[in-house]
């Protein structure tokens, strides 16, 4: 294992070490499963858009000026 230093607010620093407690844990026990969890989650939906994004021209130049108006307008049929 390496050991590394983090730099958090004292406020997120105190909630992390008693979770840590509450759960049994050593802090960085504690911080490795929030470290897989995260990277866990992080890999499940990498926050990039669908491929089939963009493929679809409206052909409309003002769609980003009226997103609001157009997004709750009733569908056409």
């Amino acid at each position: 294992m390496k050991r590394t230093t983090v730099f958090v607010d004292e406020a997120l620093l105190r909630r992390f070490q008693a979770h840590a407690r509450r759960h049994g844990m050593t802090f960085a026990g504690a911080v490795r499963e929030a470290l897989r969890a995260y990277l866990a989650t992080a890999q499940a939906s990498p926050g990039r858009l669908p491929a089939v994004a963009g493929r679809f021209a409206s052909g409309r130049s003002d769609v980003a000026e009226r997103a609001d108006e157009l997004l709750w307008q009733e569908p056409h049929r």
